[in-house]
């Protein structure tokens, strides 16, 4: 059984945001077998991908696991997915997936690149909580909700510099979002080939920084496209390790765009 390693939304290896991908022949192994896999590559996300008949509304069908949970959507790990199937020659055209959240489509581009068409995530304004700001160390500016697919908190923060140089208190953060907290601001000199720029903490799910989040660019989406006054725009997302993601706006879908790269192809030994 073939396990791989891609970084995702990245162009070069020990970049963007690394995912396990497990492709498998037929069915998904018992849940606790897949979790013991995620927790043991102890990256992000883990996704496991089998095929299903066709003539249905999906190719394959997909689920995604943390080091300690399931989510019910995942940007990175379907764009390292996705990658694969390209690279090994299992699909030729978009790819359509079966998720939680819906039927997810991927296509890849004779350069490399992988566009994702995911549901445009709702925003709810909501009151800043003191509590998050202090557990930030920074001021904020707004807060949304977003669906309940994402279940994250998108917090704008005052400017670029905020964003890159918070050291928030992660034990402080757990409990405040469903998944996580997606900190935001706009970017500091566009000239550099980004609008925005994002962080995402998800202590709750058992990720303290995930390096690109791309479906929380569901929601970083129509967040700058009201802001910014375009529907396609580049994010730029991560502290250390860093990606980006290109967003086209399409009303209740949202395209993201980007590049993957494998790094490991290994043999993954222990069986369900």
């Amino acid at each position: 059984m073939r396990l791989r390693i891609v970084d995702a939304f990245t162009d070069r290896p020990f970049a963007g945001n690394p995912a396990g991908v497990l492709l498998l022949d037929d069915g998904f192994p018992p849940d606790p077998w897949m979790r013991r896999v995620a927790a043991e590559v102890n990256l992000s996300e883990t996704a496991f991908a089998h095929p299903l008949p066709p003539g249905g509304d999906a190719d394959w069908a997909l689920r995604w696991f943390t080091p300690t949970a399931e989510v019910d959507m995942c940007g990175h790990a379907t764009l390292a997915t996705a990658h694969v199937l390209a690279s090994a020659g299992l699909a030729t055209g978009p790819v359509r997936f079966g998720a939680r959240c819906g039927i997810l489509t991927a296509d890849a581009a004779e350069d490399g690149a992988i566009t994702l068409d995911f549901p445009t995530s709702a925003l709810t304004e909501v009151e800043p909580a003191p509590e998050v700001s202090a557990a930030l160390g920074a001021a904020i500016r707004s807060v949304h909700d977003t669906s309940e697919h994402v279940g994250d908190l998108v917090v704008e923060l005052a400017d670029e510099r905020t964003v890159r140089e918070l050291a928030p208190d992660l034990h402080a953060l757990r409990g405040y979002a469903r998944r996580g907290i997606i900190v935001t601001a706009p970017a500091e000199d566009r000239s550099r080939g980004y609008d925005f720029v994002s962080r995402g903490f998800f202590p709750a799910v058992g990720i303290d920084e995930d390096p690109v989040t791309g479906s929380a660019h569901t929601a970083l989406a129509p967040f700058w496209a009201a802001r910014l006054g375009r529907t396609e725009l580049v994010g730029l997302q991560g502290g250390i390790r860093q990606g980006l993601v290109t967003v086209r706006l399409r009303g209740d879908r949202t395209l993201l765009t980007g590049h993957a790269v494998t790094v490991i192809d290994g043999e993954l030994l222990a069986r369900p």
